[in-house]
């Protein structure tokens, strides 16, 4: 198989793969969520990252996401939504904390 043919086959696929993705309604890997400032005098944000797999993990770092920034806390789910709700309430938490 030449390149022009592996290339073909990798944009079918890819087709594929994405209206599997539509029919299932989960995001891209690496699609962001959601993003959240935690306080507005610090740099720490809460985001929500997809998988592409229907999961998705959650962070809390802190600096210039996605260039210069500490993680301060990840955990994956098995699901988008459990990982936003879960994004939900590491940001209400670190409120009441500020």
């Amino acid at each position: 198989m030449n390149k022009q043919s592996k290339l073909s086959e990798l944009k079918r696929l890819q087709t594929k793969v994405d209206l599997i993705r539509s029919e299932l309604q989960i995001s891209v890997p690496g699609k962001i969520l959601s993003f959240h400032t935690v306080d507005a005098s610090a740099d720490d944000r809460i985001l929500v990252e997809a998988d592409g797999f229907g999961g998705a993990t959650t962070r809390m770092i802190e600096g210039n996401y996605p260039i210069d920034f500490c993680t301060k806390y990840e955990k994956h789910f098995r699901s988008e939504k459990a990982a936003e709700l879960a994004a939900e309430h590491l940001l209400k938490h670190q409120l009441k904390c500020v």
